[in-house]
């Protein structure tokens, strides 16, 4: 039980990494080396960030009241399924042949396990154990789900649950979630599928979390399929992210007559700035519903959640489930369902224990075979075996048809990227819609109040206080020549990180300079999201943003289109150049994109030339702040660039795994970007610098 993945998010030593993180924080924002660009806030600021994105997640539960008449909650229970399968991307084909096939047959005492892979997608399997007690049935069956445990279906724990199962007379499948266990890039190399390996998948319009409810709702129509197994009782549980996939498939899948997740159910609220798994995530998710609102789609159905009280995780705590089931539970009384839903708390760690295995046989018991009054009975003894035996396949000779995140990730991006480049016309004003749809940008913050300080040298230091109550720090120096303009210069990782020379090259020309820092950036950074520092930047602040129904770059693109209006108004500054890089490169992009006459020029440095995913081993090139939810359903860079009409320069241009662009290749890439230009009937050029 104690072989846990390393990057394990949810069994975490809190302290440590709160104590580390104040450390790094106080360094960051204390030791400025005397070559360095001057300091505008105070070392050591408040987190302002951290306690403005809690605060929009506390209303934001606050607002979501489920309704108090039944008739009321049968019209929002489907609103909310309409939500969840849109902002999932969950598409589900219960028709597709599920093509089982068997690797191996373990004969225990009692019971049989079998090694199997079968189809979830098209050209999309999925490797399992299939746990089946002896004799003919029909059994009720039970679709066990692991959480972020390296050997993830053969990890000890998941193990206990369907040996204990089986034990006791239930056909249990268990089976590797989505980029884990056997599905990962490489067979038996079990990497992380989460932060940006798990995050691409929204590029695409799809995300982690809906592929595993797609895969779980097939493993009921594998269960449902096998004559052994009674259909009409399927219940399901997993611990800690199995818990996780529990939720939200048995939700969605009414088949599902019993569920128990186990240390998953919280809050959406309070997984706003905390570090969970991208499968953990639905984007837009507290923009439409809370965790009570899942919960309820449950009723009339079984429902029962396990929580520890030394769980470290605060999205698990006792207390956020607690507040969920509550404002849940009034749903089961318009059924006259009470007590259909339960909850037990334990004084353990995280993890799926005996304690809690106990629980769920008595509570599948009585809502899977009518025995018995759901309370917790002793279990049969069970002998786990090595995980290297619940193994479909010997390391390194896996089927072609088991592919991991990447590979499915780039295949669908090729065929979205073949759908757009094979168009032939083009509406303007719906791009540049349907873009601002995607950023998810209402309205562009406004300026609130100006923070001036006394100058450092040559450079004037400002704060542009929004309308968002966010600090936005600002760097000024004025042109040396005038009608030149300024050319406002930023970055994901802070100005820190501007080369020195970059900003002598554009002072010489004459130029004024410009230098913003975003939010969640260098002095506009929010220790909280810098707290657990072995995940992609950004990891725990573009979450937040996602849950809340916003995106990373579209406040990016906010915050650039104030700053701008800002330095056009203050300085009458008629010429404005943007130089941005990476990520913030991108921001600047799409803010001309949208708006006309906002800048000049563009240079964009070391941004992605296609959000095309390619490699693998590059994943963490970008941050998790690049990722657009259905960006290459609408289009690429190349069309953002095309909305323009404006001079774009990609300085040494990247692909999304940050690989060099080949001058060789710049023909076609140039034809690219010239066939958007001419769909859009826009003027700019693009220049490459290799």
């Amino acid at each position: 039980m104690k072989k846990i993945l390393l990057l394990s998010l949810f069994v975490i030593v809190r302290s440590f990494l709160a104590s580390s993180a104040e450390l790094k924080h106080e360094m960051v924002f204390s030791i400025v080396p005397p070559d360095s660009l001057p300091q505008v806030l105070a070392p050591r600021s408040a987190d302002i960030l951290n306690g403005r994105m809690k605060q929009k997640a506390q209303i934001k539960f606050a607002s979501h009241v489920l309704p108090e008449s039944l008739q009321e909650w049968e019209k929002r229970k489907e609103e909310i399924r309409e939500e969840i399968l849109a902002n999932s991307g969950l598409k589900v084909d219960h028709e597709l042949d599920l093509d089982m096939k068997e690797t191996a047959t373990i004969q225990m005492e009692g019971y049989a396990i079998k090694n199997i892979y079968f189809q979830t997608q098209p050209g999309v399997y999925a490797t399992a154990n299939l746990f089946i007690p002896d004799g003919e049935g029909p059994f009720p069956a039970v679709v066990n789900m692991h959480g972020h445990w390296m050997e993830a279906k053969g990890a000890e724990n998941i193990q206990s649950v369907a040996h204990s199962l089986a034990k006791n007379g239930y056909v249990c499948l268990s089976m590797d979630a989505f980029g884990a266990g056997e599905r990962g890039t490489t067979h038996m190399d079990f990497e992380y599928h989460g932060s940006n390996l798990g995050a691409s998948l929204m590029n695409i319009g799809e995300t982690l979390l809906g592929i595993q409810v797609i895969d779980n709702m097939r493993a009921v129509d594998l269960l449902s399929s096998l004559p052994y197994v009674d259909a009409e009782n399927i219940g399901a549980t997993g611990a800690s992210g199995g818990g996780n996939q529990t939720m939200w498939f048995a939700a969605m899948d009414e088949r599902v007559k019993a569920a128990m997740p186990v240390v998953s159910v919280g809050t959406f609220e309070s997984a706003v700035m905390g570090s969970n798994c991208v499968c953990e995530l639905l984007p837009g998710g507290l923009s439409f519903t809370e965790t009570s609102g899942v919960l309820a789609l449950y009723a009339p159905r079984a429902l029962k959640m396990c929580n520890h009280n030394k769980d470290s995780n605060v999205t698990f705590y006792p207390s956020e489930m607690l507040r969920s089931y509550h404002n849940a539970k009034p749903i089961f009384g318009q059924y006259e369902a009470e007590e259909k839903i339960a909850y037990e708390l334990f004084d353990l760690e995280h993890g799926y224990w005996p304690e809690d295995r106990e629980a769920m046989l008595g509570w599948f018991d009585l809502h899977l075979k009518g025995i018995g009054d759901g309370s917790a009975r002793e279990e049969i003894p069970f002998k786990v075996l090595p995980f290297e035996e619940l193994m479909v396949f010997p390391k390194g000779q896996r089927d072609p048809k088991v592919v991991g995140v990447a590979e499915y990730a780039r295949k669908k991006g090729q065929q979205l990227r073949k759908n757009y480049l094979e168009k032939t016309s083009l509406d303007k004003e719906q791009v540049v819609e349907d873009l601002a749809s995607l950023l998810k940008i209402q309205a562009s913050p406004l300026v609130k109040n100006v923070h001036r300080f006394s100058p450092d040298g040559t450079w004037q230091r400002l704060a542009l206080e929004s309308s968002e109550n966010l600090l936005t720090p600002l760097l000024i120096k004025k042109p040396s020549q005038s009608g030149l303009g300024y050319v406002l210069l930023a970055t994901a990782a802070g100005k820190q990180q501007i080369p020195q020379a970059r900003v002598d090259a554009w002072t010489q020309k004459g130029y004024g300079i410009v230098i913003a820092e975003l939010s969640g950036t260098g002095e506009a950074a929010s220790a909280e999201d810098q707290k657990v520092d072995y995940l992609t930047p950004f990891h725990t602040l573009a979450r937040a943003r996602l849950w809340l129904g916003e995106t990373m770059l579209g406040q990016w693109v906010g915050e650039l289109a104030m700053v701008s209006e800002f330095i056009k108004a203050e300085y009458a500054a008629e010429n404005l150049i943007f130089d941005g890089e990476k990520e913030a490169g991108l921001a600047g992009l799409f803010l001309a994109a949208l708006e006309e006459d906002v800048y000049d020029s563009l240079t964009l440095r070391s941004a992605p030339i296609s959000y095309l995913f390619d490699n693998r081993e590059g994943v963490d090139y970008f941050s998790l702040a690049i990722h657009l939810p259905k960006f290459l359903q609408w289009g690429d860079v190349s069309l953002a660039a095309g909305l323009t009409g404006l001079p774009i320069t990609f300085a040494q241009p990247v692909s999304m795994s940050g690989e060099s662009i080949l001058s060789n290749k710049e023909k076609a890439w140039q034809t690219e970007f010239a066939a958007a230009r001419s769909l859009l009937k826009t003027n700019g050029s693009v220049k490459f610098e290799f």
